[in-house]
């Protein structure tokens, strides 16, 4: 299913956020709050609401992903803090297939859906993205990965 695979680093993930700050900065809207699709969405929101001055934020879980298994949306624990979105940015790390973001997308219609990082599947579901990758790449974030050694490429570079 998937070919390729992209890395994204802490770093690399805390400048795509602030370049989504900036382009989201360029709106000139005023946000009430933001709304974290978990779990994703929750360290993007948390620099996103640094960035741009905000107080609110709030979240919604939705599980649709078992590692590499797409599953039907379930929601875990719905938003409290607006019934429709108005006023709110919807914040993920990436749209892929789409199938999570339509399901938040339907509940809350009118909040302003960014996320950091999108594939054409899902692309036309969200309102703002800054990079897109191909449909067949696996994204790992940092929150996925460990650190550990790796070994010498040269079998004779251990001697």
């Amino acid at each position: 299913m998937y070919q390729g695979k992209a890395i994204i680093s802490w770093d690399q993930l805390h400048r795509d956020c602030r370049m989504l700050a900036h382009e989201i900065i360029k709106l000139d809207r005023k946000w009430d709050g933001i709304i974290a699709v978990t779990r994703g969405g929750m360290i993007p929101a948390a620099i996103l609401a640094r960035e741009l001055g905000i107080r609110l934020v709030d979240s919604i879980s939705v599980k649709t992903y078992s590692h590499q298994n797409i599953s039907e949306p379930v929601v875990l624990n719905d938003v409290s803090a607006t019934e429709d979105g108005d006023k709110f940015l919807l914040i993920d790390d990436l749209v892929d297939t789409g199938k999570t973001a339509k399901f938040v997308r339907e509940r809350l219609p009118k909040a302003h859906f960014a996320t950091v990082y999108a594939k054409p599947e899902g692309k036309p579901l969200v309102d703002t993205f800054i990079t897109e990758f191909e449909q067949d790449n696996w994204i790992y974030f940092p929150w996925d990965l460990d650190l550990d050694y790796a070994k010498p490429i040269s079998k004779h570079a251990d001697e």
